[in-house]
C-alpha cells in the first residue's frame, strides 16, 4: 500500500466538521509516524504557500521534489494539498497538534519538518520574509530555539547568513576536532537509512540530498579557511 493510499485513508477518518489538523491526534504511534510526517510537511506547506501571497507552480513542484508522487497518485496528494489551503484551521493550530503527537522530547522529525518546509520556500528562487516569519513561529511551536532555526535555514535558503558554522551547528571558536566530529554527526544523521528509521517515509528521503551538500560545503569551507 502506498504512502498517498494511506494518507487517504488517515485522512477518511476525519469526522464531519474535523478540521485536518485533528489527523494529527489519530497518528500517533510509530507505524504511523510515516503517514503524519507526509501530511505535516503538504499541510504546513500549503499554508506557508499562501504566506508570500501566492502559490507558484514551483512552489507545487517543490512537493514532487520532497515527497516522490508515482503516476496515478498526484490526485491524492493535490486532495491533501488544497484540503489544508482551504482548512479554517490556522498553521499555528496545525503545529500545535504535530508537536504534541511527537511529544516534548524528540526533536529530530520536528526539525525533518521544518527543513522539508525551507526545501518548499526556496523552490520559486525567492525566500520571502513572510515565509521566513511563517518558519519562524513554527520553530517556536516546535520548541526550536533560535540557533536551531538559524542552522536549519543556512542549509537551505542560498540567500541567508550562510555562515558554515550555523550550518555545522558549532561555535566559531570550536576546536578542529570538535568541527569534524560534529560534521561526521550531520553526515550519519543525514543518511536515508537513519531517516527512515526516525520516520521520514521513503518517498521524502531525497530531501537529504540538499542538506547533504550543505553540510559537506561548510566543512569544506571551514577547512579552506584554516588552512
Amino acid at each position: 500500500m502506498s504512502i498517498w493510499t494511506r494518507i487517504t485513508d488517515a485522512l477518511s477518518s476525519l469526522a464531519a466538521g474535523d478540521s485536518l489538523s485533528d489527523v494529527f491526534a489519530k497518528l500517533r504511534t510509530p507505524p504511523e509516524r510515516t503517514v503524519a510526517f507526509a501530511i505535516a510537511v503538504i499541510a504546513l506547506g500549503a499554508k506557508m504557500a499562501k504566506a508570500d501571497g501566492m502559490v507558484t507552480k514551483d512552489e507545487v513542484a517543490a512537493f514532487r521534489e520532497v515527497f516522490f508522487i508515482p503516476d496515478g497518485e498526484e490526485k491524492n496528494a493535490g486532495r491533501l494539498f488544497n484540503l489544508a489551503r482551504k482548512d479554517i484551521a490556522g498553521f499555528e493550530d496545525y503545529a500545535r497538534k504535530i508537536k504534541a503527537m511527537y511529544g516534548e522530547d524528540n526533536e529530530a522529525p520536528l526539525c525533518e519538518i521544518l527543513q522539508g518546509l525551507f526545501h518548499i520556500a526556496v523552490a520559486d528562487g525567492v525566500y520571502h520574509p513572510n515565509e521566513d516569519a511563517f518558519l519562524g513561529r513554527v520553530a517556536t511551536i516546535f520548541g526550536l530555539d533560535e540557533p536551531r532555526f538559524k542552522h536549519l535555514r543556512a542549509q537551505f535558503v542560498p540567500d541567508a547568513e550562510r555562515d558554515p558554522y550555523d550550518v555545522l551547528g558549532v561555535p566559531r571558536d570550536a576546536s578542529a576536532a570538535e568541527i569534524r566530529k560534529a560534521w561526521r554527526k550531520l553526515v550519519r544523521e543525514t543518511h536515508p537509512d537513519q531517516l527512515i528509521a526516525r520516520g521520514v517515509p521513503e518517498e521524502a528521503v531525497k530531501l537529504a540530498e540538499k542538506r547533504m551538500i550543505a553540510i559537506n560545503r561548510a566543512w569544506e569551507d571551514i577547512n579552506g579557511t584554516a588552512a
